[in-house]
C-alpha cells in the first residue's frame, strides 16, 4: 500500500467525524434546542432578578443567587438536569441512525466505504459532543448572566469554605463534565433506539420516555435496591465537586455506571446495525 493510501486510511475517520458534527451543528433543530437550554439561566437570573431584592425570603438557591452571579451557572444546571438535557439528548441520540435510514443515505455512507463499525462509533461521537456543547453552554451563559445581573465575589462551598472566581469557574467546568458524563447512558440508549427503526421520532420518543421512566422509579423507596443500577440515579451526585477539597468518589462511581451502559448499549446498537439491511 503506498503512503498516500495510507494516510487516507489515518484521516479517513477524522474526517468521517468532522462530516458527521458539521452536520450535526448546522442544523436548525440543533440550533434551537441549544438556543432553549441557553434560556434557561436567563429565565432564572431575571427571574430572580425582578422578584427578589436579597433581602427577602424564599428558597436557598434564590438568596445564593441575589448575594453572587457565579450560582446561576449552577442553579441552571441543576434544573436542566431532570427534564430539558434529557430530551435534547433524546432527540439529538434518537435521530443518529433512524435519520440516516428515513433519508435513505445509510447506503451511500457504507459504500464510502464506512464500516459499520465506525458508522455507529461517529453516530455515538457526535451525540456525545452535542451532550458536551449543551452543558457547557448553559454554564457559560449562566456565569455571563449571572456577572451581568448581580454581584460576583467569593463563593462559599457546600463545605462552608469560600474559593475565588477563578477556583469556581474550575469547578464549573467539572460540574459541565460530570453532567456531560451523566448523559453518556442516556446517549447510547438512544443510540441503540434508533437502529431498531427507521422512524426517527420513534427512536426520540422512546428515549426521552425512558429517561422520565428511570427517574420515575428512582423516587420509590420500595425499589431502593434498583437504584444504583439506573442510568439516572447519580445524575445530581455532583456536590462533591463543591467542596474542599474536592471528592472524585461520586464522579468515579457515576462514570463506572456510565460506562456500563455505554458498554451494554452500544454492544446492542452495533450488534443490531451490523445485522440490518439497509441495502434493500
Amino acid at each position: 500500500m503506498s503512503q498516500p493510501d495510507t494516510a487516507r486510511r489515518r484521516t479517513r475517520p477524522f474526517a468521517l467525524l468532522g462530516s458527521e458534527l458539521a452536520l450535526l451543528f448546522r442544523r436548525r433543530r440543533t440550533w434551537a434546542m441549544l438556543g432553549a437550554l441557553a434560556l434557561v439561566p436567563v429565565l432564572i437570573a431575571v427571574a430572580v432578578r425582578l422578584t427578589t431584592d436579597g433581602s427577602s425570603g424564599g428558597p436557598a438557591f434564590l438568596g445564593d443567587i441575589t448575594n453572587n452571579g457565579l450560582f446561576v451557572a449552577f442553579t441552571a444546571l441543576t434544573v436542566s438536569i431532570p427534564l430539558f438535557l434529557p430530551l435534547t439528548v433524546g432527540v439529538v441520540s434518537g435521530d443518529t441512525v433512524a435519520g440516516e435510514a428515513s433519508h435513505g443515505t445509510i447506503r451511500y455512507l457504507l459504500v464510502a466505504p464506512t464500516g459499520r463499525l465506525r458508522f455507529v462509533l461517529v453516530k455515538y461521537a457526535g451525540a456525545v459532543a452535542f451532550c458536551l456543547a449543551a452543558t457547557l453552554l448553559v454554564v457559560l451563559v449562566g456565569a455571563a448572566v449571572g456577572a451581568l445581573l448581580f454581584p460576583i465575589g467569593p463563593v462559599t462551598l457546600l463545605s462552608g469554605t469560600q474559593v475565588g472566581g477563578w477556583s469556581y469557574a474550575g469547578r464549573a467546568v467539572l460540574l459541565a463534565l460530570y453532567v456531560t458524563l451523566s448523559m453518556l447512558g442516556l446517549a447510547a440508549i438512544g443510540l441503540f433506539a434508533s437502529t431498531l427503526t427507521t422512524v426517527p421520532v420513534g427512536a426520540m420518543a422512546a428515549t426521552v420516555v425512558l429517561a422520565g421512566v428511570s427517574q420515575v422509579l428512582d423516587q420509590l423507596p420500595q425499589l431502593d435496591w434498583l437504584h444504583p443500577f439506573l442510568f439516572s440515579h447519580r445524575w445530581l451526585g455532583f456536590g462533591d465537586l463543591l467542596r474542599d477539597p474536592i471528592s472524585f468518589d461520586s464522579f468515579g462511581s457515576n462514570a463506572v455506571l456510565q460506562l456500563g451502559y455505554v458498554a451494554v448499549f452500544g454492544a446492542l446498537a452495533y450488534g443490531r446495525f451490523a445485522t440490518k439491511d439497509v441495502l434493500s
